[in-house]
């Protein structure tokens, strides 16, 4: 498989280059700009599959850079993850409403970069989504709406069946129960946020020992999927 490339667009070179060599030692094959200048071009002329970018840059900012991208029908679906140092709600909001896909707030392990850059990847490369995902031994398959650990069906009702498949294609990430009921149940659909936790719970049962671990509550925000204990 082709190494995939991802475009770094910060101006503080010791965290470009602690975050270089992380990317690297995971396979990434990593293009570097210190400014939104540079880093449209390269976007142009190399086609990265993702762009980290810095909030904060000299001259333009990141979060132009992103809006620029997702106007142009060229660069529209390119992913973005926006690194930034503002922690406040209304900058992670005003980041997301740009076009970025998520955002990591300054000071975050490699190891937590890679992972939320693997998540987004996964989630934003179109072929593959009828693909069966596979983790742990745990199985969900799109096309047959199926769901087993170790070749056992699992009997999901239909809203634990989204809520995994939610789950299983936005890994690392934590979701407030809003954010979940958006995207599981819909924006249109009044439910109260705590139908949420009645659902976890089921999934979470029929899920079992030990995959039910898969499903982490992350206290006080929401609800995360994730492999790493």
């Amino acid at each position: 498989m082709t190494a995939k490339t991802v475009l770094l667009v910060e101006d503080e070179a010791p965290i470009r280059d602690m975050i270089a060599v992380a990317l690297e030692m995971a396979d990434y094959r990593v293009l570097e700009a210190d400014n939104v200048q540079d880093a449209h071009a390269m976007v142009v002329d190399h086609r990265p599959d993702l762009v980290l970018l810095d909030w904060m840059l000299p001259g333009a900012s990141g979060i132009e850079l992103a809006r620029r991208l997702k106007r142009d029908t060229a660069t529209a679906e390119l992913p973005i993850i926006m690194l930034t140092a503002k922690s406040e709600e209304d900058n992670k909001i005003q980041g997301l409403e740009a076009g970025a896909d998520d955002y990591i707030t300054k000071p975050f392990s490699p190891r937590e970069l890679v992972a939320r850059l693997k998540a987004v990847l996964r989630r934003t490369t179109p072929q593959g989504v009828e693909d069966a995902i596979e983790i742990d031994g745990l199985r969900l398959d799109p096309v047959s709406h199926r769901v087993s650990i170790h070749g056992q069906l699992l009997d999901l009702g239909p809203t634990e069946y989204r809520l995994l498949q939610f789950f299983i294609t936005h890994q690392e990430r934590v979701y407030t129960r809003g954010q979940l009921l958006d995207q599981v149940w819909g924006g249109n659909v009044y439910v109260e946020e705590r139908t949420v936790d009645v659902h976890i719970r089921r999934l979470r049962k029929a899920l079992g020992q030990p995959h039910q671990a898969l499903v982490q509550t992350v206290r006080g925000t929401g609800y995360r999927f994730s492999a790493q204990v």
